[in-house]
This record gives structure tokens, C-alpha cells and sequence, in this order.
């Protein structure tokens, strides 16, 4: 990859750093959209593979930022991308905390945490909507075993564990594929 690619790379992630209400997951279908449709660096599997791995690594959650980049440029990628995801809303953070601290029982704070709710919700959503479909495709079992599993989730406490397990026994079995 070029300078100009990395550096493309590096500002691309650091402007959806300061977008990403709910975490880096929550701006993974724009990341999709650049990394998959717009440059082709990455194919829609190899996206979503990046995404199983991190998560099921042990560890934070923007791992799968790093893998990206590192997909698609080596450790000079995995450097852009992550330092790009993470510079900027690691800033805006502080500043936000020191002003936050400040004006604790300002209703202005609880406003603002109150509207960001449900943008991250939102943003969370449309993710799990990217990559489901990536990964689903028009496959109606694995449709279904999406639905049943985000039905769980919401409905019980059962350890998310449970759940990969119960796929990987589906796709063992051959049941979905």
C-alpha cells in the first residue's frame, strides 16, 4: 500500500472516530462501504471475518479496526487504521469528560447523554444489519438463525457463548452454511 493509500486510510478512520456514538462497531458499515465497495481492498467475507475474530478474541472490542488494516496494509494499516479510529475520539473524549465533570447536574449533561442513547442504538443496529446481510446473504436459515439469536439476546440472560456455539453446531451439521 502507498503513503497516499495509508494516509487516505488514516484520515478515513479518523473521521468516523468522531462518529462512532456506541464504539467503533457502531461505524463498521461505513467501513464496509469503504474498504469493501469503494477502494475493493477488502471482499465482504474478509470484512466480516475480521469482525468474528476480533470479537472473539479476548481483548477490546476495536481489535477488529487493527485486523482491517491490516488486511489491507499490512502493519503500516493495522498503525493507520487504528491510530485513525482511536486519536480523535480518545480527544474529544477528554475534553468532553473535563468539561462533563464540571457540570455534573447541569441538565444540559443529562440531555445530551439521554439524546446520544439512542443514536448509538441506532448506529449498533445498522452494523449488525451490514453484516448479517454480508454474511447471511439471501440464505433463509442463517436469516433465521439471526433472528432467533438476536431474540434471544434480548430475551434472556443466556451467555452469548451459548449462541456461537449453537451455530457452529448448526454449520457442523450442516443445518445453515
Amino acid at each position: 500500500m502507498s503513503g497516499a493509500g495509508l494516509l487516505d486510510l488514516f484520515v478515513h478512520f479518523a473521521s468516523l472516530s468522531l462518529l462512532a456514538i456506541g464504539g467503533a462497531l457502531a461505524v463498521s458499515p461505513e467501513m464496509n462501504r469503504y474498504l469493501v465497495d469503494e477502494r475493493g481492498w477488502l471482499s465482504t467475507p474478509q470484512f466480516n471475518d475480521a469482525i468474528a475474530i476480533a470479537q472473539a478474541a479476548p481483548g477490546p472490542n476495536i481489535l477488529f479496526v487493527t485486523l482491517l488494516g491490516w488486511q489491507v496494509g499490512g502493519m503500516a494499516g493495522a498503525l493507520a487504521a487504528t491510530v485513525g479510529q482511536l486519536l480523535p475520539s480518545s480527544l474529544v473524549t477528554l475534553a468532553c469528560w473535563r468539561w462533563k465533570s464540571a457540570r455534573e447536574d447541569a441538565p444540559l449533561v443529562a440531555a445530551i447523554r439521554l439524546g446520544l442513547s439512542p443514536i448509538a442504538i441506532g448506529l449498533t443496529a445498522s452494523a449488525g444489519w451490514v453484516i448479517a446481510s454480508g454474511a447471511s446473504g439471501t440464505d433463509p436459515a442463517l436469516w433465521a438463525m439471526t433472528a432467533v439469536a438476536a431474540l434471544v439476546v434480548w430475551r434472556t440472560r443466556v451467555n452469548l457463548l451459548w449462541l456461537v456455539g449453537a451455530g457452529a453446531l448448526l454449520g457442523a451439521l450442516g443445518v445453515v452454511g
